[in-house]
């Protein structure tokens, strides 16, 4: 992945649904992305937890751009298909997300993404997420 490209998909992370929830990126490297979301109380539950739904929104979007420094600019990314365990609730300040490519193919790619609470200095995994991501031309893309 060139520096342009680089510069180009870390200021493309955070637009439309993900800045509104306060998803921002963090760093990137090829087959790897790591963002951070500050926690407010819109993200809890009743309970007073993030929601799972925030959760997996961070760690799906950032499996995504994992994926696409690996997929070229001709290419976006789509999720097919997703796992996730949630290891423990989340309750701390941010939550951290850290997912890398397992397996890149001309179509497919599966990625894994490792969601972090973070409480202070302290990061306790909260959520382990495997994907699978179409690699689709963007020419081929019906809006």
């Amino acid at each position: 992945m060139d520096a342009k490209y680089q510069e180009f998909l870390m200021g493309d992370f955070s637009q439309g649904f993900t800045k509104y929830i306060g998803m921002e990126a963090v760093s990137s490297s090829d087959g790897k992305f790591e963002s951070r979301m500050v926690i407010t109380e819109n993200h809890r539950q009743q309970d007073g937890f993030v929601h799972a739904g925030a959760v997996s929104t961070l760690a799906d979007h950032t499996a995504g751009y994992s994926a696409f420094t690996l997929a070229g600019e001709e290419n976006q990314i789509l999720t097919i298909e997703f796992k996730i365990n949630f290891l423990a609730p989340a309750h701390g300040d941010s939550l951290v997300c850290r997912s890398e490519v397992i397996r890149s193919g001309r179509k497919i790619m599966v990625t894994e993404s490792r969601v972090y609470d973070v409480n202070g200095d302290e990061e306790k995994m909260t959520a382990l997420a495997i994907f699978t991501m179409a690699v689709v031309p963007k020419k081929d893309l019906v809006r």
